[in-house]
């Protein structure tokens, strides 16, 4: 996966997010999605994340995860 610059990352609209309130977790495809959710579980464990916003995370990714 390549890195992002900050102009690039905030030209992804906000519906790609996991977390869209706080831009993060990005969705925009299978790839980021399944990314995504092995970040919030990461993120859960080490106490940086709670257990609905991790919750939050599965879903939205799990949405596009199964897109056809």
């Amino acid at each position: 996966m390549s890195k992002l610059t900050t102009e690039d990352r905030d030209e992804i609209p906000k519906d790609k997010y996991a977390l869209p309130e706080k831009r993060k977790y990005p969705i925009e495809d299978k790839a980021h999605a399944r990314n995504a959710k092995a970040r919030a579980a990461q993120q859960e464990k080490a106490g940086n994340l709670s257990k609905a916003d991790r919750k939050r995370v599965d879903a939205a990714a799990d949405k596009v995860l199964d897109e056809d």
